[in-house]
This record gives structure tokens, C-alpha cells and sequence, in this order.
């Protein structure tokens, strides 16, 4: 069975056919840029672009940056500020026709690599990061999704999210060495030792492609693995959701 996976993120939506048995995404991903609004109405269009790059009909999963619960959208994150109390899945499905789960992306993340990915058979506290535009969080606790864990959204010094000093988007703005942002990313991976003390972390996002280049920087005592699924996670994890019907 076959169920179309879309990733939101605050740079691209990104989208595929997943086989929700095996995990596997059949044939090539898509990718649309942002629209540079970022408000509810165009991203809703590239959504309805993305259904019909794919030609399809049917339950669509999609990872949302931000905090989404029972489909609305509570937290405008990394998008347009338009966006809190918009009912997400409602929208979609006015634009496009077809039905939605929504769910955080960070939770769709998860959801991929508990099931697929290197957080199989993983017991006790696992969380998994998303570095991009954004910083994103999954935890699972023995198994079982913890939702919209946005560990992202700590306060940091002037900041009023770390995710605005840290995120690999930052390294990209403020052309900094792997050594100078692998730095920050540590200070954030010590937020995260205070708070909730994992048993596990798994860093996903596309800067994980270049795990070797950063991992010497960080100084955790946590055991720390790279995503397996990398930067497929948010579309295989949305499609599983969609087809298992998870929705917070």
C-alpha cells in the first residue's frame, strides 16, 4: 500500500510515495520551495502542486513544523504567524480534495526512524533531532510517541528560541565552520541533558549527511547516532501516520 508523505519544512515541502509496509519510497522525491510568505494560503497551494506532481488521490500524511494538535496548528514556528489556530488538516483538504493527517514533523521524523530506521528495538528515552531551518525534536518513551516535544522553542540568552542561534540554517546565514556551529549545537545538546537526560539521540535533518565533519564537536555523554533514513524521515514517518491514522 502506497500512501503519498509530504515534509513542510520552513525552506522546502518535499514529498513521496511511501510503501508503508516495508518504509521504502517508491521512485523519486519531490521538492517545492517555501513560498517566501510562508502564510496558510500558498503553502496550501504547494501542497495541491505537490498532490499533482504525484497525480494522486487519497489519504495524504503530512509532517507540520510547528505544534499541531487534534489538526490545528498552535504555534506559527518557522511559517507566517497567520498560521495559529488555522485547522491545517481542514485547509488541505479544501485546496486539494483529498484527506489529511497532520502531524508534527519532528513527531513524523520519529515515527520513521523508531519503525524503519536507527531507532529500532531502542528502549528507555530516544530523541530525535531535526536540524534545518529549524530545530526539531521526536522523543519516544519505551516505544511510545511523546508529541509535539519541541525542545527547539528553549529560550537562549537573547534569543527567543535556540533553534534561531543554532539551526544548520544559522551555519548556512552566518557562514560558520562545522567547528563554530557544531559548538552551538552542543550547547543546545546540553539543554537537552538538563531537561530530560535521554537514553539515546538521533540526529536527522540534511547537515546529518555530514555527521563526520561535526560529531568530534560535540562533548555528550548521551549515546548519539546519526539518522539512518536522514532526510526522508519527515515523508516516510507522515505516510506510516496516515496510514495508522496518529493524530495529536
Amino acid at each position: 500500500m502506497e500512501i503519498l508523505g509530504i515534509d513542510i519544512g520552513g525552506s522546502s515541502l518535499k514529498g513521496g510515495l511511501v510503501n508503508i509496509k516495508t518504509g521504502e519510497i517508491n521512485g523519486a522525491t519531490h521538492r517545492i520551495t517555501t513560498p517566501n510568505s510562508r502564510k496558510p494560503e500558498d503553502i496550501a497551494q504547494s501542497v495541491d502542486e505537490m498532490l499533482d506532481h504525484f497525480n494522486y488521490s487519497g489519504l495524504v500524511g503530512c509532517g507540520f513544523p510547528s505544534i499541531i494538535k487534534n489538526g490545528v496548528c498552535k504555534h506559527p514556528g518557522n511559517l507566517h504567524a497567520d498560521w495559529v489556530g488555522v485547522s491545517v488538516d481542514k485547509l488541505f483538504q479544501e485546496v486539494t480534495g483529498q484527506a489529511f493527517t497532520m502531524l508534527n514533523d519532528a513527531d513524523a521524523a520519529g515515527i520513521a526512524e523508531m519503525r524503519f530506521g536507527a531507532g529500532q528495538n531502542e528502549k528507555g528515552l530516544v530523541v530525535t533531532i531535526t536540524v534545518g531551518t529549524g530545530l526539531g525534536s521526536g522523543a519516544y518513551l519505551n516505544g511510545e510517541l511523546i508529541p509535539n516535544f519541541e525542545l527547539g522553542q528553549i529560550p537562549y540568552k537573547e534569543f527567543i528560541k535556540i533553534e534561531d542561534w543554532a539551526a544548520s540554517s544559522i551555519k548556512t546565514s552566518q557562514n560558520l565552520s562545522y567547528e563554530e556551529w557544531g559548538k552551538r549545537f552542543d550547547t543546545f545538546l546540553n539543554y537537552i541533558q538538563r531537561i530530560i537526560c535521554p537514553d539515546l539521540l538521533i540526529i536527522g535533518g540534511g547537515i546529518s549527511n555530514d555527521w563526520e565533519k561535526f560529531v568530534h564537536f560535540l562533548n555528550q555523554d548521551v549515546r548519539m547516532i546519526p539518522a539512518k533514513l536522514r532526510n526522508d524521515s519527515g515523508i516516510i514517518g507522515a505516510a506510516v501516520a496516515a496510514a495508522e491514522k496518529v493524530e495529536y
